[in-house]
């Protein structure tokens, strides 16, 4: 169980991150008439994605569905496992290394001295990003797509992770559907 732990602790380090640097953001088609939805399915994956982490850990991608879910059972939609649902969902997830290069120019006195004071700073971090999508069953194209992205943090239990992503999903569909 241990291992378990440490395994998921890790992977979620690649993948998330505290609240202070999050960037959400989402769109929409905005000729699409989401009064229409009602219920929802999960979309199988038929192609996996490699660089997709949530096809990798399974249990991180339970945690994803269950905000998921519950976000859209507070707004009043039913999810299907089967039958015809009016919109399907799907979430992946990336992580890019990134680089943060700081130049501080110091000051300049003239002459021949040149600039005191000057430092330079790079470093290196890693950005994971989340995305879910609506998918209209109909016309089989996304009708919305909320993003969050941020830097990585640790988790040290499944409840903290679960906490986390229960408040970036709420945020990320805050306002879906769209009016």
């Amino acid at each position: 169980m241990k291992l378990t732990n440490f395994i998921i602790v890790v992977v979620l380090t690649a993948f998330l991150s505290s609240c202070s640097s999050l960037d959400i953001s989402t769109d929409y088609d905005p000729t699409q008439d989401f009064s229409k939805y009602k219920t929802y399915r999960w979309a199988r994956m038929k192609e996996r994605d490699p660089n997709d982490i949530l096809s990798k850990n399974i249990m991180l991608r339970k945690r994803v569905q269950v905000a998921v879910n519950n976000e859209l059972k507070e707004k009043g939609f039913i999810r299907l496992d089967r039958g015809k649902p009016d919109f399907l969902v799907l979430v992946y997830a990336g992580v890019q290394q990134k680089t943060n290069v700081y130049y501080n120019g110091g000051y300049h006195y003239g002459g021949w001295w040149g600039p005191y004071g000057s430092y330079s700073s790079i470093s290196h971090y890693k950005q994971g990003s989340l995305v879910v999508d609506i998918v209209d069953k109909e016309e089989n194209e996304i009708s919305w797509r909320g993003i969050a992205s941020d830097v990585e943090q640790s988790y040290y239990d499944g409840e903290e992770l679960q906490e986390e992503l229960d408040y970036i999903i709420s945020i990320m569909f805050e306002d879906f559907p769209p009016n």
